[in-house]
């Protein structure tokens, strides 16, 4: 699909010099002298890199719509990742590097996203939250929650957020996978 570099938003895919990339940030400029331009900071699908272009205003891009299908995560060999597709029940195998730091979310019979192009997996979305437990969590020090205040925590899944005070170890949280973010407590 043909869309102007005008028209690009934050989050679309487009093709680019052969490869695939996701717009991360984009920004209209209209400088003094000459034409105006749209900066555009990409990052690759398929490796993560990060590129930052200029475009005319008018300039012809070509805009990329991926496939969504369910896949549930089997399970982790060291280097790959292997999923199920919940429709056709075929299994697939991505690296281990795809999905970087979120792989710590990764639990066995988890349903994530993954994104195709052309029958090829290119991306793993997580869902927004997901719930994990708190392991260690420092002590409430009286007249701490007067403030709007947080202390290191360490969740099972081995990464440490910041949550509110009055969160204990064997807490259930909900967590951000986005940011890595406390949200809330989680429900029981």
């Amino acid at each position: 699909m043909r869309i102007t570099a005008n028209d690009l938003k934050p989050g679309m895919i487009i093709n680019h010099r052969d490869r695939l990339w996701r717009v991360v940030r984009t920004e209209h400029v209209k400088p003094g002298k000459g034409p105006a331009y749209q900066q555009v900071e990409l990052k690759g699908l398929l490796d993560g890199t990060k590129l930052n272009e200029r475009f005319r205003s008018s300039e012809p891009l070509e805009r990329v719509r991926l496939e969504t299908a369910p896949f549930q995560y089997l399970y982790d060999d060291g280097d790959q990742l292997h999923f199920m597709n919940q429709d056709t029940f075929e299994q697939i195998a991505l690296p281990r590097a795809s999905l970087g730091e979120n792989v710590v979310f990764l639990r066995e019979g988890m349903v994530v996203d993954i994104l195709l192009h052309e029958g090829r997996p290119v991306e793993v979305e997580l869902p927004e939250t997901v719930v994990c437990t708190v392991v260690e969590a420092e002590p409430v020090v009286k007249g701490q929650t007067a403030a709007a205040s947080y202390k290191p925590a360490k969740l099972d899944v081995g990464l440490r957020i910041m949550v509110p005070p009055h969160i204990e170890t064997g807490t259930k949280v909900v967590v951000s996978t986005r940011d890595h973010s406390y949200v809330e407590r989680a429900r029981e």
